[in-house]
C-alpha cells in the first residue's frame, strides 16, 4: 500500500525545501503515536494526509481498549493504522489471537508492527516477534514490519556488537522468502548519517533485503532529546546530541533533524524505503517540520 504524504495543519510561511534529494527522502513519511498523545489531538484530519501510515505504540501497562479505540478512531479518520505487538507483554498466544481478531474486526486493521518490547521478563510465552509470526496469527494481514537497531540493541546482544539482532533479521528475511509477507524493517532513531549508511551496507552483506524504514526524531527540545536517546540505548550518535548540548548558544534552540537528513539524502542506501518520524517533540510540530521542508503551503 502506498504512503500518503504529510501536510500542515495551519499555514504558515513555506521554507524552500533543502534539496530535492531531500525532498524525495520524506516520500511516504510516517508518524508514531501513543493513545495517551493521540488523545490530546482534536483531529488528525488538518495534520496528516488521508492513507498516511500511523504507528501506535503499545507500552506495557497500556489497556488493549486504549489501543483499539485509538486504532478505529485513526481508521475512521482515513489513516492507515499499524499497531505495535510487543512480545514479551502478550501473555498467551490465546492473547494474541484475540488482539489480532479485535483489531481486525473493531478498527480494520491489516499492518502490525511486531517487536520483542522493552520489558527485561517476558510475562508470558513470546519473547521475540518471530515466535510471535510463526503461530500463524498475522495470516493475511496485508504488511508486517519489525524491528531494527542500527547502533545495535542491548538488549539483544547484552555484550555489544549485532550478531543476535542480525540473526533475528536473518529468520525474519527467511520467513519472507518464503512466504507472501510484505515486510519492512522499522528502526529505532539515530543522530548521525554515517552509522545508518555502515549499518544499511552490512544487512545487504548479510542477504536482508527487506527494506527499511528509518527511525527518525522529530523536533524537540534538546534535553527531552536526549532523555529518549538514553532511555531507548542510542548508540555512537548519541555524542551528536551531547556536544550540542555543550554549545549554550544552541542550548535552549529546538533540535531538528534537518542535517542529518540532508546528510542521509545526499547519499541515502537504496534500501532505505521510506522515513518514519518519533515525534518526541510532539506530534504537530514533527507534522510542521515535514510539511516547511517539503516547501508546502
Amino acid at each position: 500500500m502506498a504512503l500518503v504524504n504529510f501536510r500542515r495543519e495551519a499555514a504558515k510561511p513555506a521554507r524552500p525545501p533543502v534539496n530535492g534529494k531531500m525532498v524525495a527522502l520524506l516520500e511516504g513519511a510516517s508518524v508514531e503515536v501513543m493513545p495517551r498523545t493521540a488523545a490530546k489531538v482534536e483531529s488528525f484530519a488538518p495534520l496528516f494526509a488521508k492513507g498516511s501510515r500511523v504507528y501506535i505504540a503499545h507500552i506495557d501497562g497500556t489497556p488493549i481498549e486504549e489501543m483499539l479505540a485509538t486504532a478505529k478512531r485513526l481508521r475512521e479518520e482515513g489513516f492507515e493504522p499499524m499497531p505495535h505487538f510487543p512480545a514479551r507483554i502478550i501473555r498467551d498466544e490465546a492473547q494474541l489471537n484475540d488482539w489480532v481478531a479485535r483489531y481486525r474486526g473493531e478498527a480494520g486493521v491489516e499492518q502490525a508492527l511486531l517487536l520483542g518490547g522493552g520489558v527485561a521478563e517476558p510475562k508470558g510465552e513470546f519473547h521475540c516477534a518471530m515466535q510471535m509470526i510463526e503461530t500463524g496469527a498475522f495470516d493475511g494481514f496485508a504488511r508486517l514490519h519489525v524491528a531494527g537497531h542500527p547502533e545495535g540493541n542491548r538488549d539483544i546482544d547484552p555484550k555489544g556488537g549485532e550478531a543476535e539482532v542480525m540473526a533475528a533479521l536473518k529468520l525474519k528475511q527467511d520467513f519472507a522468502n518464503r512466504t507472501d509477507a510484505d515486510m519492512a524493517i522499522a528502526t529505532q532513531f539515530a543522530f548521525e548519517a554515517g552509522p545508518i549508511r555502515d549499518w544499511a551496507k552490512r544487512l545487504e552483506a548479510n542477504g536482508i533485503e527487506m527494506p527499511v524504514h528509518l527511525g527518525i526524531a522529530g523536533p524537540a527540545k534538546l534535553q527531552t532529546l536526549l532523555k529518549f536517546a538514553i532511555a531507548c540505548g542510542v548508540g555512537p550518535s548519541l555524542k551528536v546530541l551531547q556536544k550540542r548540548a555543550r554549545d549554550v548558544t544552541k542550548l535552549l534552540m529546538p533540535f531538528e533533524p534537518t542535517e542529518l537528513l540532508a546528510d542521509l539524502a545526499a547519499d541515502c542506501p537504496s534500501n532505505i524505503e521510506a522515513v518514519h518520524f518519533f515525534p518526541l517533540g510532539g506530534i504537530t510540530a514533527t507534522a510542521n517540520w515535514i510539511a516547511e521542508q517539503r516547501g508546502h503551503e
